[in-house]
């Protein structure tokens, strides 16, 4: 072969490249290779450790530790919530009051939840009267309490604690994540979770209420997974494409997310492919082909892969209908201009044959 010719083949392989990008197309192994040689990462069962095969149907791996990200929903319960101390007591709050045996009236005893009233006070029964202690300590509370009842006691001995505070918002419900990636605790403050596991949320929560809060536990929990998705493209054929949103779960496989879309429409071929962006952006994406009639009509699970967040799944068109809506679409404009041009050929005849309109023969317009 010439020089010439040799460096000219060598010039259109590297151009062959440069236009290709970076793809990596993974295709099944067929019948009698080894299955090893596929691409991708892969969950042995029984086993647990990665081999080279993307996840199907038959072969699924599981997700990473769920990461946060605007616009979860977040579920937020708090299972302790003490105030600091010296916590001062406000109208409405329950105090837990307890009085030692014999030290009260018979038919009259002090034991249970008592609420102090919007004037302050609390309201002991009708021999013992009203107490005030908004403001107080507990402690200064009970010995409100007790010097109190000495009026009718001669040994009074009650203790109280504080069961139920007002003033403490209760953390429970529904959070979402902001666009800025934090969540709203009201009085708590907000709090930033965007890239945080669950485990880390938590912690970042109750660093924040303890600011406020007595050795406080809270549980988190992802009440809505609406950042990780996946996404079902159709070609239209020329009459425009469709793109469905779907959150994931992380255990779809192409028929679960051809389901979303019911199936293939008359406008689709048969011609579908996964669209994996690289993680993080760093590598190369992954275009994973999929045969519609092995995973359905045969019920071949080799290319039924299993659906990351983030794949693009996408459904050619069918090039025959995509060929016609074109024509239709560059004849149409040529066809109303001929149907108009017609009208008017049609109305000037009629014009120039009957000048003063159509008659019944007898002279007579109709």
């Amino acid at each position: 072969m010439p020089r010439d010719s040799r460096f000219l083949l060598v010039l259109l392989a590297l151009a062959g490249l440069a236009c290709g990008g970076c793809q990596a197309f993974t295709v099944r192994a067929q019948s009698g290779q080894n299955p090893d040689l596929t691409i991708g990462p892969r969950i042995d069962p029984g086993v647990g450790r990665a081999r080279s095969e993307v996840p199907t149907e038959k072969c699924k791996t599981t997700l990473p530790a769920y990461v946060i990200e605007p616009p979860d929903i977040l579920l937020i319960d708090a299972l302790k919530i003490v105030p600091k101390p010296p916590y001062h007591i406000e109208a409405q709050d329950v105090l837990q009051l307890t009085a030692a045996p014999n030290s009260t009236l018979l038919d009259q005893p002090i034991n249970g939840p008592f609420r102090v009233d919007s004037g302050g006070t609390v309201n002991l029964g009708p021999s013992y009267g009203k107490v005030p202690v908004t403001g107080l300590t507990v402690d200064e509370a009970t010995e409100a309490i007790n010097t109190h009842l000495l009026r009718v006691l001669k040994s009074p001995e009650v203790s109280v604690t504080l069961s139920e505070s007002s003033s403490l918002q209760q953390i429970s419900g529904e959070h979402l994540v902001g666009p800025d990636g934090t969540v709203n605790l009201a009085t708590y403050g907000t709090v930033y979770v965007a890239g945080l596991t669950i485990e880390e949320a938590q912690a970042a929560i109750e660093k924040q209420v303890r600011k406020y809060l007595l050795d406080p536990k809270v549980s988190v929990d992802v009440y809505a997974y609406n950042s990780k998705v996946y996404y079902v493209i159709t070609q239209g054929a020329g009459l425009g494409d469709g793109l469905l949103r779907v959150p994931i779960t992380g255990n779809e496989t192409v028929l679960d997310a051809l389901a979303q879309v019911n199936g293939l429409s008359r406008l689709s071929s048969k011609h579908i492919w996964i669209a994996r962006p690289a993680p993080g952006g760093m590598g190369c994406d992954q275009v994973l082909p999929v045969n519609w009639d092995e995973i359905t009509k045969g019920g071949a699970t080799a290319t039924n892969y299993q659906i990351l967040p983030f794949d693009r799944i996408f459904i050619a068109q069918d090039n025959w209908i995509a060929l016609d809506s074109w024509i239709n679409r560059v004849t149409a404009p040529f066809e109303r201009l001929f149907g108009f041009s017609l009208l008017g050929a049609q109305d000037i005849q009629t014009f120039n044959r009957f000048p003063f309109g159509l008659t019944n023969g007898t002279g007579s317009a109709f």
